[in-house]
C-alpha cells in the first residue's frame, strides 16, 4: 500500500510539473504572438506613413501640364507652364520669375565643342549628336513650357526614406581624401584659386551597376567652402542610376547643394531650386545613343558659369543649348564664386557582397586603352574673373582606387588638356 500511495503521489507531482510547464509554455507562446503581432503592426504602420509620404511627394513635384509625351524607354514627360515649375515652391525665388526670360552674358572665348572633333580617332568616330530618348519621335514642349519627367511612386519608395529622395547620401560626392566612405572616384582638378565656371567634353557610356543601392556617373563638380557642413557644389553630366530612375540607362543629371548634401539641394527638378528656361531638355531623360568599345563614340558638351550680369549660374548643354541656371541666393560661398574645379567619374561600392564591387566607372576600361575604348574628358575650360574661357594650367589628376579605376592626363593642340579614365571595379588587383 505505501509503494502503491508513493507512485500515486510521484504522477500527481508529475503532473503538476506538466501543467506549469505547459502553462509556462502558452504564456510564452502568447507573449511571443504579442510581440510579433505588435512588430507586424508597427511595420504595417510604418509602411502606411512612408505611402502616405510618398503621395504628398509626388502631388508637390507633379506639376498640371499642357502635353504629355511618351518616351520610348517608359518615361513620362509633362510640359509644365514655365512660371509653374518646383522651382518657384523656394521662398526665396517667389521674385526670380521675371528673370527667366533673360538671357545670360556668355564668356569670351565660348568655341563650339564639336570644332575639336578629332585626336587619334578616324574620320567620323566622334559624333556628337546625342539626344534625349523623349524627344526621338520629333515630339516638343509648346513655347512657354519646360519638359519635366514625371516621378512614379515607385521610385520614392525605393529610396531609404522619402525625406532623402532625389538627394546623395549625406559626406558623399565629391573627392575629399582616399578614406573609404564608399564613393569612389577618378578625377583631375584644379584649387587654390578664383574659378566662375568650367566647361569641357565627355563621351556618354553605359556603365553596369551591381546593385540597386549603387550608381555609377561621369559630371562637372564646381566646388566652394570647406569640407564639413558649409560645402556648396554646382554639378552636372551623366549618371547610371537604378534606384533613382529604375533601369540602367545613361541619363543627363544636375545637383547642388549648400551644405554638404545634408539638408538642401537634389538631383534634377526634384526639390525647389534650379530654374529651368529650355523647352527641348529634360532633366533625368535618358541619353542616346551611347559609345561602344571599338566603335563610334558620342560625346556631349557641358558648360556651368557664373553670369556677371545677375550673378546667377548658368548652364548650357552641348552647342549653346541654354538649360537653366541655379540662383545665387540659394548659395552662401557659391555666391561669390568657386575655389575648386574638378572633372570625372564617381561610383558608389557598398561593399554587400563582401567584397568589392563591380559597378564599372566610365566604358568599365582602364585609362591606358586610350580611345574608343575607355571614357575621356576633353578640351577642359575654366572660366576666370573676367568672364573669359581659358585653357587649364595646372590640372591634377587622382585616383582613389587604382587597381579599380584609374586616371591617365594629357594635352595637345587638339584636344587641349584631357584625360581618360575608368574601370571594371572588381577583378584580380582589386578583389
Amino acid at each position: 500500500m505505501q509503494m502503491a500511495s508513493s507512485t500515486s503521489n510521484i504522477t500527481i507531482i508529475f503532473s503538476l510539473r506538466l501543467l506549469f510547464l505547459l502553462s509556462l509554455f502558452s504564456t510564452f507562446c502568447a507573449t511571443v504572438s504579442l510581440s510579433e503581432t505588435k512588430n507586424n503592426t508597427l511595420r504595417v504602420g510604418e509602411e502606411l506613413r512612408k505611402y502616405k509620404r510618398a503621395r504628398g511627394l509626388l502631388k508637390r513635384l507633379n506639376k498640371p501640364s499642357l502635353k504629355i509625351i511618351q518616351s520610348p524607354d517608359g518615361d513620362i514627360i509633362d510640359c509644365v507652364p514655365i512660371h509653374k515649375q518646383p522651382a518657384f515652391d523656394h521662398p526665396r525665388l517667389r521674385r526670380e520669375k521675371p528673370l527667366i526670360l533673360e538671357a545670360p552674358k556668355r564668356p569670351r572665348g565660348h568655341v563650339d565643342a564639336r570644332n575639336n572633333i578629332s585626336m587619334d580617332s578616324k574620320e567620323g568616330d566622334i559624333i556628337r549628336d546625342i539626344e534625349q530618348l523623349w524627344a526621338v519621335s520629333g515630339e516638343a514642349c509648346p513655347d512657354g513650357t519646360i519638359p519635366i519627367r514625371r516621378t512614379k511612386e515607385e521610385e520614392i519608395l525605393r529610396a531609404s526614406s522619402v525625406k532623402r529622395f532625389g538627394r546623395k547620401p549625406v559626406a558623399a560626392g565629391i573627392r575629399r581624401d582616399s578614406s573609404s566612405t564608399g564613393h569612389e572616384h577618378a578625377v583631375g582638378f584644379l584649387m587654390g584659386e578664383e574659378y566662375y565656371g568650367a566647361k569641357a567634353s565627355m563621351n556618354v557610356w553605359a556603365p553596369q551597376v551591381a546593385s540597386q543601392s549603387e550608381f555609377s556617373l561621369s559630371q562637372i563638380w564646381v566646388i566652394a567652402g570647406s569640407f564639413g557642413n558649409d560645402l556648396n557644389t554646382i554639378e552636372a553630366g551623366w549618371q547610371v542610376s537604378p534606384q533613382l530612375y529604375g533601369d540602367n540607362l545613361p541619363r543627363f543629371f544636375t545637383y547642388w547643394t549648400t551644405d554638404a548634401y545634408q539638408a538642401t539641394g537634389c538631383y534634377n527638378l526634384l526639390c525647389s531650386g534650379f530654374v529651368q528656361t529650355n523647352n527641348r531638355i529634360a532633366m533625368g531623360a535618358a541619353i542616346s545613343p551611347t559609345s561602344s568599345y571599338r566603335g563610334a563614340q558620342f560625346d556631349i558638351s557641358l558648360l556651368i558659369w557664373k553670369d556677371p550680369n545677375h550673378g546667377n549660374w548658368w548652364l548650357e548643354f552641348g552647342s549653346g543649348v541654354l538649360v537653366g541656371y541655379w540662383p545665387s541666393v540659394l548659395f552662401s560661398h557659391l555666391a561669390d564664386h568657386a575655389s575648386m574645379v574638378q572633372f570625372g567619374g564617381e561610383i558608389v561600392n557598398t561593399g554587400q557582397s563582401g567584397f568589392h564591387t563591380a559597378t564599372q566607372m566610365g566604358s568599365g576600361h582602364f585609362a591606358q586603352e586610350g580611345f574608343g575604348k575607355t571614357a575621356y574628358f576633353r578640351n577642359l575650360e575654366i572660366v576666370d574673373w573676367d568672364n573669359s574661357l581659358i585653357p587649364l594650367t595646372n590640372l591634377r589628376v587622382l585616383a582613389d582606387h587604382p587597381n579599380c579605376y584609374d586616371i591617365q592626363g594629357g594635352i595637345n593642340a587638339v584636344w587641349g588638356n584631357y584625360f581618360y579614365f575608368g574601370g571594371p571595379g572588381r577583378n584580380i588587383k582589386c578583389p
